[in-house]
């Protein structure tokens, strides 16, 4: 059994507030969690992709995504292992 923890469902658009859950495994808030963590990495693909095609950004530039790219692989990783689990 994975142990619980945070997760983010976004940013409410109201307030600006991002929204954190504690979804239990296998749970509907898992779900939704699930789904805007692959959401924002596929946003984030794109971004970086774009990026990288153009081909002028510099090594400082390009290293600014480093964090972003890492917590979305590791939140992806999680859902995947998650997935194995049950």
């Amino acid at each position: 059994m994975s142990a619980r923890r945070f997760r983010s469902l976004g940013v409410d658009p109201a307030t600006g507030r991002e929204a954190f859950v504690d979804a239990r495994p296998g749970g509907v808030l898992e779900d939704l969690a699930d789904t805007h963590a692959l959401k924002a990495a596929a946003v984030l693909v794109t971004v970086v992709g774009a990026v990288l095609e153009g081909g002028r950004s510099s090594d400082t530039e390009l290293a600014a995504f480093v964090p972003s790219l890492h917590a979305a692989l590791e939140e992806c990783v999680g859902i995947m292992a998650a997935g194995r689990e049950r």
